[in-house]
């Protein structure tokens, strides 16, 4: 097996083919490096609203992991990128909606803009085969959280 596997579930833009992947697997155990995802559904087409892009952005951080025989349990660590600082709160609801119980490693920061005007988020994300899920903040008892 190649020390690193590329992994395309679906088509790369033809603009970027060849200069990168969805994502990337390597190492043992597996280690999964998904590449921003944004909120284009399978057939291409981008929702207007932020909670259809959200919503679509990690279904497609799903397909990649899918492709590497992962899922979002095996998430070690999510990077999202917003253009709007008012989107957080939809943010943390859809989050919570997918992701209930997976509590990665989260980074949110809000940017100038993103490679298309229209688009409103981007999902990046790193997963690590047979995620095991951490301690729960309320088991962090001795700092009075």
């Amino acid at each position: 097996m190649p020390a690193a596997v590329r992994l395309n579930p679906y088509p790369v833009d033809r603009r970027y083919a060849g200069i990168y992947a969805h994502g990337v697997a390597a190492g043992d155990p597996r280690t999964v490096y998904v590449s921003g995802q944004i909120g284009a559904g399978p057939d291409g087409t981008v929702p207007q609203s932020f909670r259809g892009q959200c919503v679509n952005a990690i279904e497609n951080v799903g397909r990649v992991l899918g492709e590497a025989g992962l899922g979002f349990g095996d998430i070690a660590k999510m990077s999202f990128f917003l253009i709007r600082r008012g989107d957080m709160g939809e943010l943390v609801d859809v989050r919570k909606a997918m992701l209930d119980g997976v509590s990665p490693a989260i980074t949110t920061v809000i940017v100038a803009g993103l490679v298309e005007p229209e688009w409103l988020v981007e999902v990046e994300a790193v997963a690590v085969a047979g995620g095991a899920p951490g301690r729960t903040l309320t088991q962090f008892t001795d700092f009075g959280y």
